[in-house]
């Protein structure tokens, strides 16, 4: 809604319709869970891209979230792969010791430069998706992609079949996913507890 593709969620008008991950609000979620497994860690980085249209909405949430836990917060900003190389070198120096990355799509496709930065520094992340766990990233917490791509491939399904986009309220997700990647816990001297292990969906060992 904030870039104007829609009027509302429920009521979208015009000729747009589809499906939202809802990153930035599960922001707290991921941070919370980053300190269950790093209760030591008082300082918190979150590396996000500015040019990105949510960007406010995420560092608004952040700094909610790090309040709510009594944590300090380093925003780290990146436009590109340079970029993400001097975040990961800022965030050392401003001692943070673990990193949420947010959703953004540079992050996503540039997931293994930041899995290797991550380890070089042995610095805990949290992402948005299973694909940056799967990468060596630490944790994920997010919308379950294969069930929100189904979900739009059912809309697709019926605007090919005569129904309007404007009549079809944008798909919220349904199924969330905690996936943690034991074999980067055990590089970077973690132990994940068992009551953790137990509330994840996937444990990549």
């Amino acid at each position: 809604m904030k870039d104007g593709l829609v009027a509302s969620l429920n009521r979208p008008g015009g000729n747009i319709t589809g499906a939202t991950f809802f990153n930035n609000l599960l922001v707290a979620k991921r941070m919370e869970l980053l300190h269950q497994l790093v209760p030591n860690a008082k300082i918190v980085g979150v590396l996000l891209n500015p040019k990105n249209a949510n960007v406010e909405l995420e560092i608004n949430d952040s700094k909610t979230a790090a309040r709510a836990l009594g944590l300090e917060l380093v925003l780290l900003q990146a436009t590109d792969e340079p970029g993400i190389d001097k975040a990961f070198a800022s965030l050392v120096e401003q001692r943070a010791a673990v990193l949420l990355v947010s959703g953004d799509v540079l992050f996503t496709t540039r997931r293994e430069q930041i899995a290797d930065l991550a380890l070089r520094y042995a610095v805990p992340t949290s992402h948005s998706g299973r694909g940056q766990v799967l990468a060596g990233g630490l944790m994920s917490y997010g919308a379950n992609r294969t069930d929100t791509f189904r979900q739009t491939g059912n809309y697709v399904g019926r605007v090919l079949k005569g129904e309007r986009p404007s009549d079809l309220p944008v798909q919220q997700p349904t199924k969330f996913e905690f996936v943690i990647n034991i074999r980067t816990a055990k590089k970077l001297g973690l132990t994940v507890p068992n009551a953790m292990q137990l509330l994840a969906d996937e444990l990549i060992e």
